[in-house]
């Protein structure tokens, strides 16, 4: 067994209850939110980014399959 798989199997309920608790006790009910809506538009401009970077190389194969 490797060690990721005996970290994750070592996590249970009562392990996430804790780590909410304390996530909880570090940061404070009023900050997650604002920290899961800077995580969530972060992820959105990742994609938007990638989708505009997959964009050129497909409209320059569309071009080059017209021109022959």
């Amino acid at each position: 067994m490797n060690a990721l798989a005996i970290f994750l199997g070592m996590v249970g309920p009562w392990q996430i209850g804790l780590i909410v608790v304390v996530i909880l006790l570090l940061f404070g009910g009023k900050k997650i939110p604002e920290m899961m809506r800077g995580l969530g538009s972060g992820i959105k401009e990742f994609k938007d980014a990638s989708k505009d970077e997959d964009a050129p190389h497909k409209s320059d194969e569309t071009i080059e399959e017209k021109k022959s």
